[in-house]
């Protein structure tokens, strides 16, 4: 029966379809086997917290999933009493309802939720317009003796059907209520197919063995074949018969790029024995396919696949475990293909709790209970979509990457992990004050290597920024602007974030040795340096302040002096007001200026910024020596002094101002009188 639940065995697939490719009926029977749940703070993955409730499977409703549109159908009586549509990106589910003429096999709304599509039989489907004049329409396929495997909206209004015999695009006139052939494709028997909505792509299993794929691209209005490709077979059967099945073949994206996943089933008489495999091919743009990836699963029984946030998740009922596989990441190369260990620790993913539905009558069934993890009962889709028909609970699974802090105890590998990760800024964040704030004993060199892992990525990101702004000033010759966005699967740390975050709190702890502090911040602007980064004057600021609290002027100098600490504006007016603590913080600012501004226009400009800051931070004194050592106190306006002085509130201080401009102004013009030019 097409609506009865997969048998065990075909647990293993991320797309599991007998007739509609990826929209699956399922059926209620069921048996909850209870086993242990480990605590929720050791689980890195998790069903999403806002699950899809819908009427369970029963004899009176069947249950139908749409992978392309991430929909789950609730259908009564055939459609008669009513159809349900809910999925994980709408808040108000889809209702309608359809005649009764017969089981239906397969349901679908197209893109956009205006038409819904239904087989009920291996020859035609149906059309039901959702706006307007609930009248069904149908169509027929083409080729003679041939049987609707399943079908795929490719468009709004566009459709494919498959047959054993090929593909049929038809395109849906929904205001005719009319459906009308644009393209037929005929292939050899097709034994099954697997439907992907990027590119979209399909996948036809040909030849008796089925292990000849052929991949179809659907373009608007037109079907373009792809280069088939063959799944390696460890032994030929005699006579012939099918080796590869649906349940074993899904597609991907990961990273950005298509892949074809296959799972190979190895049985293990030993434990030495090599275990399941999990094959990635990957299907480029321009048609070719090759087998890149293993992943090397050391244990044999039923699985199912999810793929979240680029990571492959192999689900194993037998164990109740997860195991987690990122492409990037741990490979051993043989020839062109790389070989995969999971990168995680097999663990469940973490329990999840079932709260009574509302309005739910006191009573059984009302109890708060714990869902059973990997039951006979779940059905895994793509991407990362897990379903439980008998409960009528449609989840998302979620990574959780606090947790996954513990179960990588090498900081280097955690953060190439973590870099790949969407959302996995403040984690990463996280992870660096915690390598920071055990002192030296988190090792210098390791601090190091991490930031040189943050800055790469960082580099990449600022150069791509470059680019995009490039190009969207326009091309050359006066052509309009081509825009290019890279697929960027990196997080990014920048420097205001490192600084705020992990290096300010950690510079004023108070257990941490300041000159393990001097070495961090150090290595951070080396790090930067070496990736060609400017670096920002606050991490400057920070280094000085870090060596002035701790009376390490001689350090401040060397640092200075040898230009280790690069020369700049903020940093000359940072060391003016150090010169209370440190007199000759004074000339290395100047020296600073004159290496800033060797033209004597810059350095007007360089000055008066430099008078202002200072000013600013009422300093009056240590302005009118500043001025007076670069000379410019003949031109320059006495109002602001005064002003700034009075603003301080010390009389004596406004005084001392006041008389340096009248002595200023005896010497100019023979008369202590303030001429309002300069004031």
């Amino acid at each position: 029966m097409l609506n009865k639940m997969p048998s065990p065995s075909t647990w293993v697939t991320v797309s599991v379809s007998s007739v509609s490719c990826d929209c699956l009926p399922v059926s209620a029977g069921s048996s909850m086997a209870g086993s242990e749940i480990l605590e929720q703070e050791s689980s890195y993955l998790e069903l999403c917290r806002t699950p899809v409730r819908f009427e369970e499977i029963s004899s009176v409703n069947n249950v139908f999933f749409d992978e392309a549109n991430k929909q789950v159908f609730a259908v009564r009586a055939g459609g008669a009493v009513g159809v349900v549509v809910r999925g994980l990106d709408e808040k108000q589910p889809i209702s309608f309802r359809l005649e009764d003429k017969g089981e239906i096999k397969s349901i679908k709304l197209s893109p956009g939720n205006r038409i819904v599509a239904v087989q009920r039989s291996g020859k035609s489907v149906d059309f039901c317009n959702l706006m307007g004049e609930a009248t069904e329409y149908s169509q027929e396929c083409r080729g003679r003796n041939c049987y609707v495997l399943g079908f795929c909206w490719t468009s709004p209004n566009e459709i494919v059907f498959i047959t054993d015999q090929g593909l049929e695009l038809y395109q849906v006139q929904a205001e005719k209520r009319s459906v009308k052939l644009i393209k037929s494709m005929g292939t050899s028997f097709v034994n099954w197919f697997v439907f992907s909505s990027e590119g979209p792509t399909l996948l036809l299993s040909l030849t008796p063995l089925g292990n000849v794929l052929q991949p179809v691209l659907a373009k608007v209005g037109n079907l373009v074949k792809l280069t088939k490709f063959e799944v390696e077979v460890p032994v030929i059967p005699k006579p012939p018969r099918l080796c590869l099945t649906e349940p074993d073949v899904t597609t991907a994206v990961i990273y950005g790029q298509l892949y074809v996943v296959v799972l190979r089933h190895r049985v293990r008489t030993t434990p030495s024995q090599a275990g399941s495999e999990v094959w990635l091919y990957h299907l480029s743009r321009d048609g070719h396919t090759c087998k890149i990836h293993v992943l090397q699963l050391n244990s044999t029984g039923c699985f199912a696949t999810n793929v979240v946030d680029n990571l492959v998740v192999i689900h194993h009922r037998a164990s109740k475990t997860s195991m987690v596989f990122d492409i990037q990441l741990k490979k051993v190369s043989e020839g062109p293909v790389k070989l995969h260990q999971p990168v995680l620790p097999s663990l469940p993913i973490c329990p999840f709790t079932i709260q009574p539905r509302a309005g739910a009558s006191l009573g059984a069934g009302t109890a708060v209970t714990t869902c059973e993890l990997y039951s006979t009962s779940w059905i895994v889709f793509r991407p990362d979509i897990i379903m439980d028909a008998g409960l009528g609970y449609l989840w998302s699974l979620r990574l959780r990457l606090p947790r996954i802090v513990a179960t990588l105890p090498d900081r280097l590998q955690l953060v190439d992990f973590l870099l790949l990760r969407r959302d996995c800024r403040p984690v990463l964040l996280n992870v660096c004050s915690q390598l920071l704030s055990g002192g030296q004993a988190g090792g210098l060199a390791v601090v190091s290597l991490v930031f040189d892992k943050l800055n790469s990525v960082y580099k990449e990101w600022l150069e791509a920024d470059k680019s995009d702004a490039a190009a969207l000033d326009g091309g050359a010759g006066g052509r309009p602007p081509t825009p290019h966005k890279p697929v960027r699967s990196h997080a990014v740390v920048d420097q205001w974030e490192m600084y705020t975050s992990v290096l300010v709190p950690f510079a004023e702890s108070k257990t941490i040795s300041y000159k393990f502090v001097i070495a961090v911040l150090m290595e951070y602007i080396r790090s930067l340096t070496q990736f060609h980064i400017h670096a920002q004057h606050y991490l400057y600021e920070l280094v000085i302040n870090t060596l002035v609290r701790n009376n390490a002027f001689y350090q401040l100098h060397q640092l200075l002096q040898y230009h280790v600490l690069s020369d700049s504006k903020k940093l000359a007016c940072l060391m003016l007001s150090l010169e209370s603590f440190y007199p000759p913080a004074h000339q290395l600012a100047l020296d600073m200026l004159k290496m800033l501004s060797p033209l004597p226009q810059r350095l007007s400009t360089a000055n008066d910024e430099i008078v202002e800051v200072l000013l600013s931070k009422g300093r009056v004194l240590a302005a009118l020596r500043f001025v007076r050592a670069s000379g410019g106190a003949d031109i320059m306006s006495a109002r602001k002094f005064l002003e700034a002085a009075s603003h301080v509130g010390d009389s004596l201080l406004f005084f001392c101002v006041f008389k340096f401009f009248e002595q200023r102004n005896q010497r100019l013009r023979n008369s202590p009188h303030f001429n309002p030019v300069y004031v």
